[in-house]
């Protein structure tokens, strides 16, 4: 079973008319059918919300301006899930077992919140853990709680109210898109699990949107997991990129790290970008990127790559069922 960690597969389907059960259209190459094909059998679904004021969402629909905006916009993609019949996997028991009786074809999802600010206060935590969130990236660029690509700054004082909140709650803190002071902040105060679920290594391609040698090691240490994204703005800077980039990331993150269990997919492919901006031309090329691996970083680092790795964090970061019973009747 291969994992990635990241597709947003309902703002495709809202904002920009991809919908996951229909055909690709021409230059992308995500849906249903596309991702079992290849052998996707879990993948990260995204709550993903743009802000109007972010320069790059200048004039275009289905963006917010407040927090209730984000709020509904992060309401619909929830339920645009649960339209397509996307199991939403809540518990280790639950991931467990369907590892073990997963078949070719059949497809599951963890619900990731990337950008924080559809939760309207800390206090409203609780309420999207009750619908199945289990992952939350405060930023994408500046949000209410911190921030984030291409906007300075650290945790605001409603940042560290949420990272306690979710601490509380059992969820995983997704550093992506975090700014440089945000994460330092982040890693200072949080003791749960820890991911970048989508990314490269800043020294690879030296931009601020990729992590910093200094903060893979301290996910490595803290047995977290770095998904390396497919996207060639996260590669390289001379686009497009090829699965020798994605290796090249890959292989960097196991010499910071020294081991390559803390590395997986998080390609974040359709999520913004077209395939001719990828480092694969089709889903069906996931397995020509884990030859790729296995000729550089040995065949059993690669089955970790393409999928081990993630369930393994997983099974340890996700919530008991007794723990989700008991939060629920509190």
């Amino acid at each position: 079973m291969i994992v990635d960690s990241h597709h947003d597969i309902a703002w495709n389907a809202l904002a920009e008319g991809r919908g996951f059960t229909s055909d690709p259209r021409p230059g992308f190459m995500v849906t249903r059918k596309a991702l079992t094909n290849a052998g996707v059998g879990l993948v990260f679904s995204t709550i993903f919300t743009a802000p109007r004021s972010a320069r790059v969402m200048a004039g275009l629909p289905y963006t917010y301006a407040t927090a209730r905006e984000a709020y509904l916009l992060g309401r619909a993609q929830l339920s645009y899930y649960e339209s397509v019949d996307l199991r939403l996997l809540l518990t280790r028991e639950a991931l467990t077992g369907y590892v073990r009786d997963w078949r070719p074809g059949q497809l599951a999802a963890i619900l990731l919140m990337e950008n924080a600010d559809p939760i309207e206060s800390p206090s409203q935590v609780g309420e999207w853990v009750r619908r199945g969130l289990r992952v939350v990236g405060p930023a994408w660029a500046r949000t209410r709680y911190c921030g984030g690509t291409h906007a300075p700054g650290g945790l605001t004082d409603a940042g560290r109210m949420l990272l306690a909140a979710m601490r509380r709650h059992k969820l995983i803190l997704d550093l992506s898109h975090m700014a440089d002071r945000s994460m330092r902040d982040s890693l200072e105060m949080w003791t749960g699990p820890v991911v970048a679920t989508h990314g490269g290594a800043r020294t690879v391609n030296p931009r601020q949107r990729q992590l910093p040698d200094s903060v893979i090691a301290e996910v490595g240490r803290r047995n977290g997991m770095m998904g390396i994204s497919l996207f060639s703005g996260h590669l390289t800077r001379q686009p497009p990129a090829t699965i020798e980039d994605v290796v090249d990331h890959a292989a960097h993150v196991a010499t910071v790290t020294g081991t390559t269990q803390c590395i997986g997919l998080g390609s974040d492919l359709d999520g913004g970008f077209g395939s001719d901006l990828a480092a694969i031309g089709s889903l069906a090329e996931l397995r020509q990127l884990q030859s790729a691996l296995g000729r550089r970083l040995g065949r059993p680092a690669a089955e970790g790559i393409m999928g081990g790795n993630w369930i393994r964090f997983l099974e340890a970061a996700l919530p008991s069922e007794r723990t989700v019973v008991r939060a629920s009747a509190e």
